[in-house]
């Protein structure tokens, strides 16, 4: 990857001759600053101190040019602000792009350690602050230079004395400003930290606004927020206790250097060796020396903000995707939906192994339900298969290829995941369910959503497939919700299933219903099914039991019952449970 520096340059590119135009302006308009105060003292020194005979008409000349310097200094500097500030803002869009882009690439295990809300903050607050940074900084730069240099030679050409007695200072004044710049610096640091933890609290707070109410915690959340908010308010204190020093310090500075001018030009005037039209001019000319100086507390301030946004940036999209294609990766067209696991392992971080030494062998329209406690790994197993997580050791083989060596895309067009916690986007049911197959047409959805025993109630909705559904699909009940990724699924049509307790969150009736959708859509499809309810799986073709010692016994229904093993003590614990909940039921009624 580039360097830092390097990536960070990278984005003028595109973008080259409209920077070039606006720094052209910006020194344009700036050397019409520094001309402007020439011409008061040509008017006042060569024309009024020598009574020039023709003194009234060379003033509305010299005034006439001094209308159309500041026209053209307008123009320069609207060019330049607008288009500089459009500048920023696209270069901001093609990083946000990027970012995004980039996410989209991450494994699994990144946003298993990173808070949503905190990823947000990067993609928008850090953002954001690179417009101005990205624009104004290299005029900033460009327009203080040319202030500070050209007002310095133009000084020199006035009196070489007093120049020297103002360039004393500005040692002083660099130090000053440099030592706050690394208080404000360290400060902005912290509170682009702060920020990112706001956000991760607001978007855990709403996610989970449902749960929140229903345990009456809004004054738990009310006090972690503020709590957050507090810390927030203390980085912004911190840093505007650093920016009022720095400010009133430079502003400080600046008066002395405004003092001692006048004393000493005084002077100098009182002795001849300097006369009162030199002295305002200089007057002039000494806001363009001390500005660029003056104006490190707006640079600092936005150099601090980009600075720590790009940082925080390039943290990012430093990070390297952990699953990716392999080089040399293939292609598949086709797929009959064998699948193999060869002495299997597999473990977080440095955690460990959730998986020990599996070996499974699945053939092409096997109908497969995994069972076990809680922890021993059901859910990651099945994750291996799409990759969204890489095994740690041994390897999965889909017809016969590691699917290492299977490019990402191809690989997962051919697996469908129906998962426990349905996620549905906020939009119609429509577009909801061509998530599945992206083009597909409202014949194909329709029929999808058949087949997913969906279309019926779809049709009840107020606006039937054009029915907003909410955020996550809030408007609908979780059978619904369950039945409109099945039908995502069915339109997919992938060989492959993963059913990831898919009905264990539902009431008996909407369970019967999606089950049946499910035996639908696993008919002469490689299945994996991870079973909650072990009377759901009954029927399939083998049953695996995995312990965390990994595979513990394989088999149908009845041979696992009569072995009298894991698996039968896991069945006769619900059944107990099944028993007695119906009895209470009975009792309740």
């Amino acid at each position: 990857m580039k360097s830092r520096t390097a990536k960070f340059f990278s984005y003028y590119k595109p973008y080259k001759l409209l920077f070039i135009s606006v720094m052209a302006c910006a020194v344009l308009g700036t050397a019409i600053s520094l001309i402007l105060p020439l011409c008061t003292r040509y008017i006042t020194k060569d024309l009024l101190e020598r009574n020039a005979p023709d003194a009234l008409e060379k003033i509305l000349w010299m005034g006439a040019l001094m209308l159309v310097l500041v026209a053209m200094q307008t123009a320069f500097n609207f060019y330049y602000d607008y288009r500089g500030h459009a500048l920023g803002a696209m270069m901001e869009n093609d990083m946000r792009s990027e970012l995004f882009e980039h996410l989209q690439k991450l494994s699994f295990r990144f946003y298993d350690e990173n808070k949503t809300g905190q990823i947000m903050s990067r993609i928008t607050n850090d953002l954001l602050s690179l417009t101005e940074f990205y624009h104004h900084s290299p005029e900033d730069i460009l327009i203080n230079s040319v202030k500070f240099i050209g007002a310095f030679i133009i000084l020199l050409t006035i009196n070489v004395k007093l120049t020297i007695v103002v360039f004393l200072f500005l040692p002083f004044l660099a130090a000053f400003s440099l030592y706050f710049n690394q208080k404000m610096h360290d400060a902005f640091k912290v509170n682009r930290e702060r920020i990112a933890d706001i956000n991760a609290q607001v978007e855990d707070t709403l996610a989970g606004i449902r749960v929140v109410k229903s345990f009456t915690n809004e004054d738990a959340e009310r006090a972690k927020f503020e709590h957050e908010n507090h810390l927030f308010l203390e980085s912004r204190k911190d840093i505007y206790k650093n920016e009022a020093y720095l400010y009133e310090g430079v502003n400080a500075f600046s008066n002395i250097i405004t003092v001692a001018v006048v004393v000493i030009g005084g002077a100098s005037i009182v002795n001849a060796s300097l006369d009162l039209a030199d002295l305002i001019t200089f007057l002039l000319y000494i806001s363009s020396l001390t500005e660029p100086v003056k104006m490190l507390n707006h640079m600092t301030r936005q150099y601090q903000e980009g600075v720590t946004g790009f940082e925080r940036f390039m943290e990012i999209m430093e990070v390297e995707p952990e699953v990716e294609d392999s080089p040399g990766a293939v292609e598949l067209t086709h797929v009959k939906g064998d699948v193999q696991f060869t002495n299997v392992s597999f473990r977080y971080n440095d955690h460990n192994h959730v998986l020990r030494n599996i070996s499974l062998d699945v053939k092409a329209g096997e109908y497969i339900a995994l069972v076990g406690s809680s922890g021993v790994g059901k859910t990651t197993l099945c994750s291996l298969i799409p990759r969204f997580y890489d095994v740690t050791e041994g390897q999965i083989l889909l017809d016969g290829i590691d699917i290492r060596n299977i490019r990402l895309r191809s690989l997962r067009k051919f697996i469908g995941v129906v998962q426990q916690d349905v996620y549905l986007f906020a939009g119609t049911v429509m577009e909801n369910i061509r998530f599945g197959k992206p083009g597909a047409s409202p014949e194909e959805i329709i029929e999808a959503a058949k087949k997913a025993n969906a279309h019926d109630f779809i049709m009840q909705l107020p606006n039937g497939y054009n029915t907003d559904i909410g955020q996550r699909g809030v408007k609908l009940s979780g059978g619904q919700k369950q039945r409109l990724s099945i039908a995502r699924v069915f339109l997919k049509d992938p060989p492959v299933l993963i059913f990831d307790e898919a009905t264990s969150s539902l009431d008996t009736e909407s369970e019967k219903v999606v089950q049946d959708s499910l035996e639908k859509l696993a008919k002469n499809r490689t299945t994996f099914v991870i079973a909650h309810r072990l009377s759901t799986i009954r029927n399939a073709r083998r049953i695996v039991v995995l312990t965390d010692q990994g595979i513990d016994e394989q088999g149908t229904h009845e041979e696992l019952l009569a072995a009298g093993g894991v698996y039968a003590h896991l069945y006769n614990l619900q059944f107990d449970r099944a028993v007695v909940t119906e009895q209470l039921q009975g009792n309740l009624s």
